[in-house]
């Protein structure tokens, strides 16, 4: 049945319990959490209001089953809808059998049409125009003037069926009319259950070659889910009571609803699990004809909530939104850690608030919003006509819409702060535009979205022809899946934890100076949710495609690739094979997980959104922090695991144990997505707002607790041993799930040291693998030089020690015998690189320089030059002084040495060191800090060439160039000089820029700015 009032009421602007109602004696008879229905006490009553504004008392109702009890007065409607009922009885004994499902076929269908598409109809009018009142009023029927007797029959019949609080003249027309509409509903409710299970016993049959314990399974899973269905319609009942259960809103407004209970075991209880009895029957029956028959009165009944009555809920209480409505979004402060990184050098952006959707908001379906068992009981305004709610459609569980902080436009010092509020609209056009979803808005003059269809061609192409095997169709699938869950599983995480995705833009790309690094969080967004929905593409059609792949005949697997794949490969089976075995079943039921799995993804994209969908919240911080729980996200915490439905399900279709492993294996690859990716990224963002237990679980906990509590009170002078054992049984649980946590932390706590000393140790062989690849060449003629003879000796900097800035040159000093070989060479090495000193094992990596520089073209010797004689009193050496700059200079910092090498070999005649390479780092990490560190870094970068470096660095940034360039512009001769600023930066800043990025620039200030917005975009 409905419960239009209650369940579209799950914002706390509709129905807030309010202090003052809690006080009123206008209050109804509460419901408890259980489902009970407390004693109504003397001063209290319910109110209802007609759509005129006229407010009355409620009268006290009785439900349905009143109908069968002999102590309650029968009106001559329920003696006629008695005698059908009867009827139906007598007539399932008279009839044979193979008439008597005829006849309840049709009957049923009969009853079943009046009830989704008769009541259907006349209760869309009634929502609509109040057709059921006014057709009351145009006929009379309740005119004591027009049509007196009518009205006294019509009284009696009510009367007789009410309570004392009841009074036919002083209740308004609306209020008549819904009892009157009652009977009639009363009606069409009992024959249509009668007729079904007429229908159903008519078939019964006990199936053949099953043993008895299948027998067994299926009459107590049968019974089973009768009593749940008993359970659902009685509970249901308990909270909507009469009111919601007849559609009442439809005709007045009344008083408060909770809606707890079943309401948060599933979406429409009523119409969902509230209709398993049906199955739980059919699975009595052993029919399928009885199957397939509930499947299409349960999709009537589907109809019927689709058609009237979530349309209804929308009309009534609804709130439309108009089309691209700017709100301002109030601006939110980021947090203190980033307020201290960044100062007086850039100001603040408005944050947004919320998310906005191009399309008119749509109402809550019937069970969507907070809960009782989780806020303060939720009451109807009886005293507005018009009752508005806030809809939750664009709200996640809540991944929606997430902001952490605003983000800072940069300025130069002086420059005045201003904020620049923005709009929910204009929020959500700035990340999304008309993205394909799957094959939805595909537009193939897109290039992503031609690639899109490009791969899927190609994916079905693979069907048309005929391909080798099964197994490699099998790991094509496998692969995608690995691929979808692992491989962007892995990427996300990144995102999460160090925005991956975002620095690999901001090192790769160029972005305008005032962009404040948002085209980088855009770009990366838009790329993301290419290759997401591309994966998705591709895993889900693969392994639809494998499913009917698997399918056999003759006892042969004919395979093609994949989803397509299978297509091509299913065969439909004989038609004697659908009534004899298990073909016809394990088809219907893996089509209904199939649907199951579309019909939870169609929910999830209702709640979550494209910004939902596409994990937006790890890229984009503009949307604020916000929790709430709706739709089906109300009743599970993760949906998302029912997307393994459909593997499933093409596993029982296909009758494949292979699909069967790869469903479990997509099953849990996306368990471990959720465990180690979305859960941890979730806390990340709300912590302990997040729930433990979603709906639909602590609902089956207060059950347990009930049924606990019952049978303990039953258990007499038994209670405390059982409650003993109990507690021991759950002590031991928690004792080995506690002690197995610690295991696990400790154990990751003792490994984390040795796995990231592991990390550490392997960059650094990556590091020096390039040193290492040399072969070290050794001269044959050492025994004529002597080398005590050889000397190398590093000349200080300025500061007097042996500690270089990044990119200054190094002046290194040497003495040789004066027949030394004009060959020999000095190069710079790391400390430890190699560990002998007299041979050189590792790669300078380019870091040399020939004794006679002048005496070689490039790396090669052109002619020997005489030796220069040394002084007097050393006649027999020479010496020398060279200069490592630009290229031969290292460009990491760290701890190096240089050694002495004789013609052109590896022999080290002489070392010197060790020495240190640095790099300025700013104090402070604001836009004249770091300004002021770039231009000490630059004109280095750039071998200090006065035709590059920037007009500010020599002294005079106040006066242009002659060629008009900013002061702060500078210039490059090659690309080698944007590597050195790029890789400067980064061990400066620990911000990556590629040299394309740094040339793109080619700004003092403008990297300042970049830098800046690079370290609180990335910021922690």
């Amino acid at each position: 049945m409905s419960s239009p009032s209650s369940s579209a009421v799950p914002q706390s602007t509709l129905r807030q319990r309010r202090l003052e109602e809690r006080e009123r004696t206008s209050s109804e008879t509460t419901i408890t959490s259980g489902g009970e229905q407390d004693g109504p006490k003397r001063d209290e009553v319910v109110w209802g209001k007609t759509p005129g504004g006229e407010v009355f008392r409620v009268p006290t109702t009785h439900d349905v089953l009143t109908l069968f009890h002999p102590g309650y007065p029968k009106s001559h409607i329920d003696i006629f809808n008695l005698a059908l009922l009867g009827t139906q009885l007598v007539l399932f004994f008279a009839l044979p059998r193979t008439a008597s499902r005829v006849f309840f076929l049709f009957y049923f269908a009969f009853w079943r049409a009046a009830y989704d598409w008769g009541l259907g109809w006349v209760l869309t009018k009634q929502s609509k125009r109040k057709w059921i009142v006014r057709e009351v009023q145009r006929l009379g029927w309740l005119d004591q003037d027009r049509k007196p007797e009518v009205r006294r029959w019509i009284k009696n019949q009510l009367a007789g069926k009410m309570g004392k609080d009841y009074s036919f003249d002083e209740l308004p027309l609306e209020y008549n009319t819904w009892l009157l509409f009652r009977q009639l509903v009363d009606i069409i409710l009992l024959n249509d259950f009668l007729a079904y299970c007429m229908f159903a016993f008519s078939c019964f049959r006990i199936p053949e070659g099953l043993s008895l314990s299948l027998h067994a399974m299926r009459w107590i899973g049968g019974i089973a889910l009768i009593a749940f269905n008993l359970w659902v319609k009685t509970e249901a009942h308990n909270v909507v009571k009469d009111y919601g259960w007849y559609w009442g809103d439809v005709f007045f407004q009344r008083g408060a609803l909770v809606f707890d209970g079943v309401f948060e075991l599933a979406p429409h209880p009523m119409y969902s699990v509230g209709y398993a009895g049906y199955y739980g029957l059919s699975l009595i029956i052993g029919s399928y004809a009885v199957l397939f028959v509930s499947l299409a009165a349960h999709a009537a009944q589907f109809g019927f909530l689709v058609f009237f009555e979530n349309p209804h809920i929308e009309r009534t209480y609804g709130q439309r939104k108009p089309l691209a409505a700017r709100s301002p979004i109030q601006p939110r402060h980021s947090r203190a850690a980033s307020e201290d990184l960044l100062e007086t050098s850039h100001v603040r952006k408005a944050s947004t608030s919320s998310f906005s959707s191009v399309e008119e908001i749509p109402t809550p379906t019937a069970t969507e919003g907070e809960t009782a068992t989780e806020s303060e009981e939720l009451v109807t305004d009886i005293e507005t006509e018009t009752e508005m709610i806030r809809t939750p459609r664009d709200i996640k569980k809540f991944r929606t819409l997430s902001s952490k902080s605003s983000k800072d436009s940069f300025s130069r010092p002086g420059s005045p702060k201003s904020r620049h509020a923005i709009s929910q609209h204009d929020l959500f056009h700035r990340y999304f535009r008309k993205d394909a979803l799957l094959l939805h808005n595909v537009d193939v003059f897109r290039a992503s979205d031609f690639q899109l269809v490009l791969v899927l061609s190609y994916a079905v192409a693979l069907t048309i022809f005929p391909t080798s095997s099964l197994t490699l169709h099998f790991l094509h699938a496998l692969a995608w899946c690995l691929f979808h869950s692992v491989g962007l599983g892995l990427l996300l995480r990144a995102q999460s934890q160090n925005k991956f995705l975002v620095r690999h833009f901001l090192k790769h790309y160029h972005y305008p100076q005032q962009d404040r690094g948002q085209g980088a969080v855009r770009e990366a967004f838009q790329n993301w949710k290419q290759i997401y929905n591309m994966s998705m593409c591709m895993s889900y059609g693969e392994l639809l495609f494998v499913g009917e792949m698997m399918r056999r005949t003759d006892e042969r697997c004919r395979t093609v690739s994949l989803a397509c794949l299978a297509w091509k490969s299913y065969s439909i089976p004989d038609w004697q094979r659908w009534t004899v075995g298990n073909e016809l079943l394990r088809h219907t039921l893996g089509a209904l997980m199939i649907g199951l799995h579309i019909w939870s993804s169609l929910e999830s994209y209702e709640v979550l959104g494209l910004f939902g969908w596409y994990f937006g919240d790890f890229f984009i911080e503009d949307f604020p922090s916000h929790l709430e729980y709706t739709g089906i996200y109300r009743y599970i915490n993760n949906p998302e695991v029912i997307s393994g439905a459909t593997s499933f399900g093409l596993a029982l279709v296909s009758g494949s144990k292979l699909i069967f492993a790869l469903a479990v294996f997509r099953h849990l690859a996306h368990w471990w997505f959720l465990s180690k990716v979305e859960n941890p990224h979730m806390k990340k963002l709300y912590g302990d707002s997040i729930r433990s237990d979603a709906g639909f679980v602590k609902v089956i906990k207060k059950v347990a607790q009930k049924n606990a509590r019952l049978l303990e009170s039953r258990a007499g002078k038994h209670a405390p041993e059982i409650k003993r054992v109990a507690r021991e049984v759950k002590g031991t649980f928690d004792k080995v799930y506690v002690e197995t946590a610690e295991v696990v932390e400790e154990f990751i706590a003792k490994s984390r040291p040795k796995i990231s000393e592991v990390v550490q140790d392997t960059k650094v062989l990556l590091q020096q693998s390039r040193e290492r690849l040399v072969i070290s060449r050794t001269a044959n003629d050492l025994s004529s030089y002597d080398p005590s003879k050889y000397n190398v000796v590093i000349v200080p900097s300025a500061d007097g020690t042996l500690q270089f800035h990044l990119g200054e040159p190094i002046r290194v000093k040497w003495r040789a015998p004066v027949h030394h070989s004009r060959k020999d060479w000095i190069g710079i090495y790391r400390v430890g690189a190699n560990q002998s000193s007299l041979v050189t094992k590792t790669s300078s990596l380019g870091m040399w320089v020939p004794v006679h520089d002048g005496e070689y073209d490039g790396d090669i010797p052109v002619e020997l030059q005489p030796p220069k004689r040394a002084e007097r009193d050393s006649p027999d050496s020479e010496e020398g002084e060279i200069v490592f700059t630009g290229n031969v200079l290292p460009w990491r910092t760290g701890t190096y040495e240089v050694r002495y090498h004789h013609d052109g070999k590896y022999n080290v005649m002489g070392l010197d060191g060790p020495f240190e390479i640095f790099v300025e780092k700013p104090g402070d990490l604001d836009f004249d800090s770091v300004r002021q560190s770039l231009m000490h870094i630059v004109p280095l970068c750039l071998d200090s060439d006065a035709s590059l470096i920037p007009q500010s660095c020599k002294g005079d940034d106040a006066v242009e160039s002659a060629d008009g360039r900013d002061p702060d512009d500078f210039r490059f001769w090659s690309e080698r000089q944007a590597k050195r600023i790029s890789l400067a930066i980064e061990q400066a800043f620990d911000v990556e820029l590629t040299p394309e990025v740094v040339v793109a620039h080619a700004n003092i200030s403008a990297l300042a700015h970049r830098i800046l917005t690079s370290k609180e975009l990335l910021a922690e």
